[in-house]
């Protein structure tokens, strides 16, 4: 029986499609939703590359996981509980940490927070987390 679902959460539509299916699917589940501050993004910020610019884009980038959590789960109606994380590296590699560390017994993420150049460029997290993840993984169109 599937307990505990982790959700990758982003601003996209894919993320989106993922949680509601995720809501449908195992409402009476434990949910996790997880999204993912990639440092790596920090480079093409102005300023990133200042010490105190760097704080200051990571401070940013944290409250608007939070706000982009609040409303995740604020958008939920379902009979099991809901909680909540925010973790910092390469994107698949830290979904799949994080259902790992929290003895998820499954994934579900969206088909791709990317479009264009930069998803053939950066590659696919949801293809990452399908072929790293030790537990079942869902991928949501």
């Amino acid at each position: 029986m599937t307990e505990r679902i982790v959700i990758g959460v982003d601003d996209s539509e894919q993320a989106s499609a993922a949680l509601s299916f995720a809501a449908e699917e195992w409402g009476d589940a434990e949910l996790r939703l997880v999204t993912v501050i990639d440092p790596a993004e920090a480079g093409h910020a102005a300023g990133a590359g200042i010490p105190s610019g760097a704080e200051q884009w990571y401070e940013r980038r944290k409250s608007e996981a939070e706000r982009l959590l609040a409303d995740a789960v604020e958008s939920l109606d379902v009979d099991g509980s809901v909680e909540t994380g925010t973790t910092v590296g390469k994107p698949a590699a830290a979904i799949v940490k994080y259902a790992s560390d929290h003895d998820a017994d499954h994934i579900v993420v969206g088909s791709h927070g990317r479009s264009g150049i930069s998803r053939i460029v950066l590659g696919s997290v949801a293809e990452a987390v399908v072929r790293n993840a030790p537990m079942p993984v869902t991928v949501v169109r």
